[in-house]
């Protein structure tokens, strides 16, 4: 029970540091969360080491239904979400989360890290560049089915890396001539889609596997996604305050180098 108990304070303060980089940057919190809950996991033995990244990436997501709400709710008070479209890519994005779930349990552990680390480095990278003008894009938008389809595949990466999926779902929007601002938005109500419909397959996936009296629900460790989400939920707003005050641009591009060391450390470790 200590253990269990030490276990939260430390997702606690992993909760506290996400919140804050997720409101001053922008940035969800799975690529933060899942490399350093796989360590704790490892540390307090929690799981066999052969399911400690799939139960990271999962409990990554479930803590994403909670913490992405608000933020959804905010961009469709604004008027930023297209309704028009974001039926077909809420549609995609789910379908491909939920599959990814089911799926997640049965692809090879290294293979997984060679996935996560290098969706990480790209957006990184993306982060690093984002801050260059581009010209808008024309191309026209592909049909309602073609979109879901696109979606889809975005949705299954962002669920099997444990991300909400803006970092994926907003570029390839803009792409296709949507307003950026329009393309947050879409992006922000896609975030719970993926996380619910993710979390429902690693859920089911991971049932048989574990068990509810050691603090777990399918693939998702509870008491570490309670840690996670009850100060990340308090401390974004203050991350979204210090925009005003910290140079961010300089502080993505340090946050971006130290998520490549991340990656590599996965992958070599």
């Amino acid at each position: 029970m200590h253990d269990v108990i030490l276990l939260m304070v430390y997702c606690a303060i992993l909760g506290s540091v996400v919140g804050f980089l997720a409101g001053l940057l922008g940035i969800g919190g799975g690529l933060i969360i899942v490399p350093v809950l796989s360590a704790l996991l490892v540390s307090f033995n929690v799981a066999d080491p052969s399911h400690v990244l799939v139960i990271a990436i999962a409990t990554s997501l479930a803590s994403i239904i909670f913490t992405s709400t608000s933020s959804a709710l905010a961009h469709h008070r604004n008027a930023n979400v297209p309704w028009e479209i974001a039926p077909w890519v809420m549609t995609g994005v789910g379908l491909g989360a939920l599959i990814s779930g089911f799926a997640a349990s049965f692809i090879p552990e290294q293979l997984l890290r060679f996935v996560f680390a290098g969706s990480v480095v790209f957006i990184a990278l993306r982060m690093v560049l984002s801050t260059r003008k581009k010209a808008a894009s024309e191309k026209p938008l592909p049909s309602g089915p073609i979109l879901g389809f696109l979606c889809a595949i975005m949705g299954a990466l962002s669920g099997l890396i444990g991300i909400g999926g803006g970092a994926l779902i907003v570029p390839l929007l803009h792409y296709f001539s949507v307003d950026i601002k329009k393309a947050i938005g879409c992006a922000a109500a896609c975030g719970i889609v993926i996380a619910l419909f993710g979390s429902v397959g690693y859920v089911s996936a991971g049932w048989q596997l574990t068990s509810f009296s050691d603090g777990f629900a399918g693939f998702v460790y509870l008491p570490a996604l309670v840690g996670i989400v009850v100060t990340s939920s308090l401390i974004a707003p203050i991350g979204a305050k210090a925009t005003h005050y910290l140079p961010v641009a300089t502080i993505k591009k340090v946050f971006a180098l130290l998520l490549v060391i991340i990656a590599l450390k996965m992958v070599f470790s």
